[in-house]
C-alpha cells in the first residue's frame, strides 16, 4: 500500500505554523507546503469529509492564487473522471472570473459588468 504522509506543526494556540508532505515511492524527506485542502470520499457515509489547513504566514494573495489554481485543477479532475466537456469549461470559466476579481491573471475583459 502506498501511504502520503501528512506534518502539522502547531504553535501554542494550534494554529498551524507549518506543514511538511510526503509520499511513498517519492524521496525519503519532506517537503514543505503552507496550505492544504484535502476532500475523501467517505464509502460507507456518502459524503465527502474535508480538512482545510493553512499556516498563519501564509499570505492572502498567496490563498487567492491557491484557489485559482484549485478551481483550474477541479475542472481538469471533472473533465478526466466524468468526460465531462461543458461543466469543465463552465468550471474553468469560473476560475478564470475567480482570477480576474482577485487580482491573480489579468483582465480579459470577458467578465466586465
Amino acid at each position: 500500500m502506498e501511504e502520503i504522509k501528512l506534518g502539522i506543526e502547531l504553535d501554542e494556540n494550534k494554529v498551524p505554523e507549518g506543514i511538511k508532505w510526503k509520499a511513498s515511492g517519492g524521496d525519503d524527506k519532506f517537503n514543505e507546503a503552507k496550505a492544504f485542502l484535502l476532500s475523501i470520499w467517505d464509502k460507507n457515509e456518502g459524503n465527502t469529509m474535508k480538512i482545510d489547513l493553512w499556516t498563519k504566514d501564509m499570505s492572502i494573495d498567496e490563498m487567492k492564487k491557491f484557489f485559482f489554481q484549485t478551481f483550474v485543477t477541479m475542472a481538469d479532475t471533472l473533465q478526466r473522471s466524468m468526460d465531462e466537456d461543458g461543466m469543465a469549461d463552465a468550471l474553468r470559466d469560473f476560475a478564470d472570473f475567480f482570477g480576474e476579481k482577485m487580482g491573480v491573471i489579468p483582465k480579459t475583459g470577458k467578465f466586465d459588468n
